[in-house]
C-alpha cells in the first residue's frame, strides 16, 4: 500500500475534466488498496478567479503544505495543477529536495490569451518554468506530448482518460421529443475557449441543445434565443440528455482530450469536432465520429454512423488504465518528509 498525496487547484464544487480525472484516478488507486490523499482549495480560505468567479484561488502559504506533507508522508507527490498550491507544492518539493511528478490538463496559455492582453508565449515559458522541476510531466494525449516537446517541455509522458460505461450507455430518448430533429448537443462549459459560439452559428437543420453553464451562457443565450440552453446537468439526467442526441457536437480548438466526448459515445452517441488536439487523438476510429474544418460537414457525416461502433469504440478508453498509466509513473519520494525539512 501507498501513500499518494494528490495537489490540484481544481476541484469539487467545479464540474470539469481535471477533477472528473483526478477523482476517478483515486477511486481506481483506492481500489487497488493505496490511500490516496488530497490537496486542494476546499482545506482553504480562497478568492474568486477574475473574470472566472466560479474558479476559487487558495490563499495557503508554505507552512499549510509543509504540515500536510508532515501528516500524510506520502510515498509519492503528483502536482496536477500549475494555480497557487501546485506552485507552493512545487517549492515545498524544491526546498525538501523531493521527487514529484505534475500533470498538463488544460490549454492554460490559449485560455489566459482568450480574455486577457497577455502573450500565448509569456503563458508557456512560465508552465516550462512550472514542469520542469518534475521527474515527468503527464499529458493527455500523444499530439499534447508533441506539442509540448516542441514548445521546449521535457520528460512529458502520454497520459490517457477513461469512461465509466456503466453509468455512461445506450437508452430510449427521454428529452427533447417535442423539437425539430436532429437532435445536436453540446456538453461542457459555457466559456469562450471552449467555442461553443462555433457550433451556435451553423446553418443545419434541428435542434442545438447546450448542457452546462458558464460566464458566457446569459451572452449566448441572449445572442442565439433558438437553440436550447437547459442548464448543468449531473447524474442521471446527464446521461438522460446524452442518450437523447442524434449527434455529439465538441467545438472546442483547445482542450486537451475532451472527456465528455467519451461520454457521448459511451451513449452510442457520434461525435463532430474540429481536426484539433484533443478529437484527433480521441476520434482515431472514423466509425466512432468525424473531424472536419466545417464543423457543418461533420455533423453530416457523424449523423450517418453506427451507433454499435460508437458504442465498441468508447470501451477502448477505462478508467482502470489511466490510474494504471499515473501510478506506474509517480516518483518515489525516498525520503521520510517529516525529516526533510
Amino acid at each position: 500500500m501507498k501513500r499518494i498525496l494528490i495537489v490540484t487547484d481544481a476541484w469539487h464544487p467545479q464540474v470539469n475534466g481535471v477533477v472528473r480525472c483526478l477523482d476517478k484516478v483515486g477511486d481506481e488507486l483506492e481500489l487497488l488498496g493505496h490511500k490516496v490523499h488530497y490537496l486542494t482549495p476546499q482545506q482553504f480560505w480562497t478568492m474568486p478567479l477574475p473574470t472566472y468567479p466560479e474558479i476559487r484561488l487558495s490563499l495557503a502559504h508554505l507552512g499549510h503544505i509543509e504540515e500536510m506533507l508532515d501528516q500524510v508522508l506520502p510515498h509519492h507527490i503528483h502536482i496536477a495543477t500549475e494555480g497557487p498550491l501546485g506552485v507552493l507544492a512545487r517549492q515545498v518539493c524544491l526546498n525538501r529536495r523531493i521527487p514529484f511528478t505534475s500533470s498538463f490538463h488544460t490549454r492554460f496559455a490559449e485560455y489566459v490569451s482568450a480574455r486577457l492582453p497577455v502573450p500565448v508565449e509569456w503563458s508557456y515559458a512560465y508552465l516550462r518554468w512550472f514542469h520542469e522541476a518534475a521527474v515527468r510531466t503527464l499529458a493527455p494525449t500523444p499530439s499534447v506530448v508533441a506539442d509540448l516537446t516542441s514548445k521546449g517541455f521535457a520528460h512529458v509522458v502520454p497520459w490517457t482518460r477513461g469512461v465509466d460505461m456503466s453509468r455512461f450507455r445506450p437508452a430510449a430518448k427521454t428529452k427533447f421529443l417535442n423539437l425539430p430533429g436532429p437532435y445536436m448537443v453540446c456538453v461542457g462549459r459555457v466559456a469562450v475557449e471552449k467555442n461553443v459560439e462555433a457550433f451556435l452559428k451553423l446553418d443545419v437543420p434541428g435542434s442545438k441543445i447546450v448542457v452546462g453553464a458558464g460566464p458566457q451562457l446569459v451572452e449566448l443565450q441572449a445572442r442565439y434565443p433558438q437553440a436550447y440552453f437547459v442548464g448543468q446537468q449531473s447524474g442521471d439526467e446527464l446521461t438522460a440528455y446524452y442518450q437523447s442526441a442524434d449527434v455529439f457536437v465538441f467545438p472546442s480548438k483547445t482542450d486537451t482530450f475532451g472527456n465528455v466526448m467519451l461520454e457521448a459515445m459511451a451513449c452510442g452517441v457520434p461525435v463532430a469536432a474540429y481536426p484539433v488536439t484533443g478529437p484527433i487523438d480521441v476520434l482515431f476510429d472514423p466509425k466512432a465520429g468525424r473531424m472536419h474544418n466545417d464543423l457543418s460537414v461533420a455533423i453530416g457525416q457523424a449523423l450517418l454512423l453506427d451507433r454499435r461502433d460508437v458504442i465498441n469504440h468508447a470501451t477502448r478508453f477505462t478508467w482502470q488504465e489511466c490510474a494504471q498509466i499515473f501510478f506506474e509513473n509517480l516518483a518515489p519520494t525516498n525520503v521520510d518528509v517529516s525529516q526533510a525539512a
